[in-house]
């Protein structure tokens, strides 16, 4: 089997007799790299340790799913442990993030740093990237080309008081234009933002020749320690390219907004007694009716709670009828919770309009149960629709509540469709 993948970038998946995936890994060379943990020769226990022995004992198949490049399986490897927790993937189960490249374009001045923890989802971001020393690396060549600034002082073109202001020593060594300092125009600032964030959308051609002029001319003039600075700051450049895209690699815990004020205007919304602190979002997926998924988001506080992620594999449904198929996903979740066995969320939060809503309510009342906190989100419009209440409620685009919904929401679809795709792409991860 092993003998058929192709030599191409990818993940390797780990299964058992059960179709439950144990382990993902991810390799330039599928091939060769599924075939090591198999190889007569092999000593695993001294290579990879004694918890890889045990998993391969276990191990009844091996599937793949080919990526475009070593970074797209850098990525998607790192979002699907996240996701469903392989028993035998030690790394990348936790919070950790990978960096962006963030430029705050929304100020006046705006700032460019190295984030995992973007401010503004609406600011320009480029990545993620794969290798954070790389991207402070490339951080410094950039600075001195473009000049843009990386304090985080609040900048005013109204502040007539900015003449007056010491700027720091990158002014003094030509890597800050100094917009803090008035030393130049908002309109002359902008220019160097707008050809930086040209420069890392393009080829970046132009000044890759010119770095390379340059290292031939210090080698042809046998100064090596400048060639090899040219060099170092090419291969910097060049790898820029290694990066996902924003939409494409999304990391939702990034972007959570801060749910302090939204829990308590929801509390008020909702007419609850008791605070909300646990929310279950659910959302359906398929393709013309075929492998019809849903998914179950669990945000603690306000914020993506990992573990508590569910998928469900759609078993009485069949053709498209996505009412249908939220009552058998509401059911199968909350029938532990109906034996006491899991505690009941404080609000159950719908994708979808009033029709979803009514299939969940359906869905409670044919286990007998009380019907929790109900609500859904209906996208475009962004209605809700609270259980109990006649009138739906339509909150400005700015409201923490809308915007602590739609986080709930996206990530839902997010995780539905994210588990979607692979299958049809391969069927690859445990189907439950």
């Amino acid at each position: 089997m092993i003998r058929t993948f192709p030599t191409a970038p990818g993940l390797y998946f780990m299964k058992d007799a059960d179709e439950t995936v144990l382990y993902i890994g991810k390799a330039k060379n599928l091939r060769s790299r599924a075939s090591s943990y198999f190889q007569p020769g092999a000593n695993l226990a001294e290579s990879r340790g004694p918890r890889i022995v045990e998993m391969i004992n276990k191990v009844a198949a091996v599937e793949y799913l080919q990526t475009q490049s070593e970074v797209d399986a850098i990525l998607q490897e790192a979002r699907l442990i996240k996701d469903i927790h392989p028993p035998y993937n030690s790394d990348l189960k936790d919070a950790k993030t990978f960096p962006y490249l963030e430029i705050t374009t929304r100020q006046e001045f705006p700032g460019v740093y190295i984030t995992r923890n973007p401010q503004d989802s609406k600011n320009r971001m480029f990545g993620p990237f794969t290798n954070v020393k790389d991207l402070r690396g490339v951080m410094g060549v950039l600075q001195k080309i473009y000049r843009f600034r990386t304090c985080k002082l609040d900048i005013s073109s109204q502040d007539d008081k900015r003449r007056f202001f010491r700027p720091c020593i990158l002014y003094n060594i030509k890597q800050c234009t100094a917009p803090c300092g008035d030393r130049i125009s908002k309109d002359g600032y902008k220019a160097q933002i707008k050809d930086l964030v040209k420069f890392l959308q393009s080829k970046r051609s132009t000044v890759l020749r010119s770095l390379k002029k340059d290292m031939e001319a210090a080698s042809a003039a046998t100064d090596f320690e400048a060639a090899a600075m040219y060099r170092d700051r090419i291969r910097l450049i060049e790898n820029l390219d290694k990066r996902g895209t924003v939409e494409g690699n999304v990391q939702p815990e990034v972007f959570a907004v801060d749910p302090t004020e939204a829990l308590t205007k929801l509390q008020a919304i909702l007419k609850s007694p008791q605070s909300i602190r646990l929310i279950e979002g659910f959302d359906i997926a398929h393709l013309a009716g075929a492998d019809t998924v849903g998914s179950m988001v669990q945000f603690i506080d306000g914020r993506p709670f990992k573990n508590g992620y569910r998928r469900f594999k759609i078993k009485t449904v069949k053709g498209v009828d996505d009412y249908a198929c939220l009552k058998e996903v509401v059911g199968r979740r909350y029938k532990k919770a109906m034996a006491g066995q899991e505690l009941w969320p404080d609000l159950v939060l719908i994708d979808g309009g009033i029709g979803q809503l009514h299939a969940a309510e359906e869905a409670f009342a044919e286990m007998g149960a009380p019907i929790p906190c109900l609500a859904s989100i209906a996208k475009k419009e962004e209605i809700i629709y609270i259980h109990g209440q006649e009138k739906p409620v339509k909150l400005p685009a700015n409201s923490a509540v809308r915007k602590l919904f739609q986080s709930v929401r996206d990530e839902s679809h997010r995780f539905a469709q994210h588990y979607h795709h692979i299958l049809r792409s391969k069927s690859a991860l445990n189907r439950q």
